[in-house]
């Protein structure tokens, strides 16, 4: 298990083109969204000032896409190639399966995520102190992991041709009801109801309540807790159940 897990994180570390992707694009879209905004410019009653709001939604965007995106494709295309069903007739466990397959994704996760920090401090002027920016780090670096499961189930559970468009119903829904995209105060109030109760929408509250300050919310940890074991969980039941047909 230990020599698929160096495996996964070379590859991914040698994916420069998804690399280049994944680190890019959030970065350019928070510059998009905040680049009129001043520090002076709040969002709603968040206590937040728009640059410091949407920088960790545009980072968590990022380790979303890096390890959604990511695993799901990757997964489907080794499935058609048969590399899936040659480690199906070792003895490797679903579990160890899983587990590598999440630590590559969070290999290439930790790009984006520092780069939207870099840019939001360079040309926002987003200041914060030493700890907050080494817990938001470790905060969304970590709450990105539940997001790379669920890009292993998709994989493992789509087919070649349909994993994309699966792939995109999942990230650009689950990056707008979680209000990643915009704030989730702005969406009707039963669509506020549903949001409330998303993966990513626990995942940006992590990081917003580090930049004030304050502890996370118990909810919020335990949505997402709940989330990685389903999508874990699915992932690796999707594994053994191959194993038996192999």
């Amino acid at each position: 298990m230990n020599d698929l897990i160096r495996l996964e994180i070379t590859r991914a570390l040698r994916n420069r083109k998804f690399l280049f992707f994944s680190v890019i694009y959030p970065s350019a879209l928070f510059l998009l969204i905040a680049g009129s905004a001043d520090s002076t410019t709040k969002v709603g009653d968040t206590g937040l000032s728009l640059p410091t709001f949407f920088m960790v939604s545009m980072a968590s965007f990022g380790a979303l896409t890096a390890v959604l995106l990511g695993n799901s494709e990757r997964i489907a295309k080794e499935r058609e190639s048969g590399w899936v069903r040659q480690l199906r007739l070792t003895p490797l466990p679903g579990r160890g399966y899983v587990l590598a397959k999440t630590a590559g994704a969070a290999v290439s996760s930790l790009p984006s995520i520092m780069i939207v920090f870099l840019v939001a401090a360079a040309v926002k002027d987003v200041r914060l102190d030493a700890w907050q920016w080494l817990a938001l780090t470790g905060a969304i670096w970590v709450g990105s992991l539940v997001f790379a499961a669920l890009g292993v189930a998709i994989g493992y559970l789509a087919t070649g041709d349909a994993v994309r468009p699966i792939t995109m119903i999942f990230y650009f829904g689950l990056s707008m009801l979680g209000g990643l995209w915009m704030p989730a105060t702005t969406f009707p109030q039963w669509l506020q109801d549903i949001a409330k109760w998303l993966p990513t929408h626990a995942y940006a509250a992590l990081g917003r309540s580090i930049e004030l300050g304050d502890a996370p919310q118990a909810k919020d940890v335990a949505i997402l807790a709940v989330s990685f074991v389903l999508f874990a969980g699915g992932a690796a039941w999707l594994y053994r159940k191959d194993t038996l047909k192999a």
